[in-house]
């Protein structure tokens, strides 16, 4: 699928019939000996789009953290495509397909637009320019501004920018901690746009996202997390729909 194949190992399942792409399962993690998430499930299928909201403090973003590697694991399991990730590193993760965008501190400031891209594909022996034409078709700015230092690109800008890198290997899902997180009012639609197209382009999305009515009316289903543990699981639709969802969680 991608140019980052060759660099990805390949996979094993014991259970054929499982067809999740990501499937997280009963997982406990947090941070040094801080538990955040209890007993915590949630899968995405292969193109699948799906959300995680919640209050401040349920975990979202520890759940993401948890899947690319970046936190204390206590028990449970996380999988991606049939294999066991559970104690690999990022450096490791990344090479079987899986992007992560985070919500703060995602671009090399620093350094140009392009140099940023090519920091997305450094696993790879060289960086393929056709990734680097596809990110710029898809983020006309980003070629617009090549050869700009990152750090003085506009906040959605510098998103784009993170997701971008994050495509650079072509990752069958792309983790998005917050993508609309300090953008103005008026570039949360566009976001979310391209965020959409993304998915259409084949891509599976796992996103934490405040802006949760957003959120679950673009994706395909959802997950409301409380006080670390899973609450509701069902369609982005049938979530908007629900009634004690609605007051508990999305503002009436």
């Amino acid at each position: 699928m991608s140019d980052a194949e060759t660099e990805r190992e390949g996979a094993t399942s014991d259970d054929p019939a499982d067809e999740s792409l990501l499937a997280v399962r009963g997982l406990d993690a947090g941070y040094g000996d801080l538990q955040i998430l209890d007993g915590v499930d949630v899968d995405v299928a292969a193109g699948e789009y799906v959300t995680v909201v919640g209050p401040n403090g349920a975990g979202k973003s520890t759940v993401m953290k948890s899947v690319f590697g970046l936190t204390s694991v206590f028990g449970g399991t996380v999988a991606f495509d049939g294999r066991d990730i559970t104690d690999e590193n990022p450096e490791e993760i990344i090479r079987h397909g899986l992007g992560y965008v985070p919500q703060s501190d995602n671009v090399f400031g620093g350094l140009s637009v392009r140099e940023n891209l090519e920091m997305g594909a450094y696993i790879l022996d060289e960086v393929p320019e056709e990734r680097v034409e596809a990110v710029y078709e898809r983020f006309p700015v980003l070629e617009e501004r090549a050869g700009q230092r990152a750090g003085s690109l506009s906040g959605g800008q510098q998103q784009m920018l993170a997701m971008g890198r994050a495509l650079m290997l072509d990752p069958d899902l792309l983790l998005l901690d917050e993508p609309s997180a300090g953008l103005a009012p008026d570039l949360v639609d566009d976001m979310f746009d391209r965020i959409d197209a993304v998915n259409d382009g084949g891509t599976a999305i796992l996103m934490v996202e405040q802006n949760a009515k957003e959120a679950l009316r673009r994706c395909d289903r959802g997950y409301v997390l409380v006080q670390g543990e899973n609450r509701f699981e069902d369609s982005g639709e049938a979530l908007l729909g629900d009634e004690e969802v609605r007051r508990q969680f999305l503002g009436g």
